[in-house]
């Protein structure tokens, strides 16, 4: 049978990939990563194994031993685990990020995929295995956006761009077509609580994909988590790039959107 590895970080994406790739044929050897990845995920796979996150050269030893030759990456890897986190990276982790000719995410994750390749590993493009999940075009709640809200989404729709251009983040949130905050280090969620706070109520957050994004990995996605983000932050619409982000639990979101009245929009500019 056809091996997959997958390297899972944090969140439900890891399950939904594991399961795609199942139903098409693959058998799914999981890679952990300790402690952001779900214990939950050993039942979506074929096997599992924990690896802590910060040990490079055990993860790459840990899909060799599995014989794995194609792989891909999905769930949250927090950036400032590099800043504010106990981890204690291996001596390959650290010749990597020695290597880097900055810390951006794009370098990151290129100098990752470089070093698997060496192995003979090759990483996938993850929108193999969740062609399920691709966020769909228009508006798919019950309320629609305002015309404000539109010029909004049409405001921060370039921002976003912009900001993902310059590698900074994904997500930015607006208000009356003002900037109330743009996603960095911290990530999407807090980045819209910030918003939130900022703008006191009727935000709208904007996530697309960066103009030149490597579907390996950093794919933009959505949650329960961004939702949830956005009612503590009292925001009204969601707008996210349509056919190339992944929106998970699609159903439960649309469900809970349409009770707190908010608006959640597939966008393609």
């Amino acid at each position: 049978m056809k091996k997959l590895g997958l390297i899972a970080g944090k969140g439900d994406l890891p399950k939904a990939i594991a399961s795609e790739a199942k139903a098409q044929g693959y058998t799914v050897i999981a890679i952990a990563l300790d402690p952001l990845a779900d214990k939950s995920l050993s039942s979506y796979v074929d096997e599992m194994k924990q690896v802590n996150v910060g040990k490079f050269g055990k993860i790459i030893e840990a899909l060799k031993q599995f014989g794995i030759k194609k792989a891909v990456m999905a769930g949250k890897v927090s950036k400032t685990l590099l800043y504010k986190s106990n981890i204690t990276p291996d001596l390959r982790a650290v010749k990597l990020l020695f290597s880097l000719k900055n810390r951006s995410d794009d370098s990151i994750m290129l100098a990752i995929t470089k070093e698997l390749k060496k192995e003979g590993i090759e990483l996938l493009d993850i929108t193999r295995f969740s062609s399920r999940i691709l966020t769909p075009d228009g508006v798919l709640t019950k309320r629609k956006p305002t015309k404000e809200e539109w010029k909004d989404i049409a405001f921060g729709w370039r921002l976003a761009k912009e900001i993902g251009r310059l590698d900074i983040g994904q997500t930015v949130v607006v208000k009356n077509q003002a900037v109330m905050a743009v996603e960095a280090i911290e990530g999407t969620d807090e980045a819209i609580k910030r918003g939130g706070r900022l703008s006191g109520s009727g935000a709208v957050v904007v996530k697309m994909r960066k103009p030149n994004q490597d579907m390996r990995f950093d794919v933009p996605a959505g949650g329960l988590d961004t939702l949830h983000a956005m009612i503590e932050g009292d925001a009204r619409v969601l707008s996210v790039e349509s056919k190339n982000s992944i929106f998970l639990d699609r159903e439960k979101i649309i469900t809970e959107s349409n009770k707190a009245g908010i608006s959640i929009v597939g966008y393609s500019g």
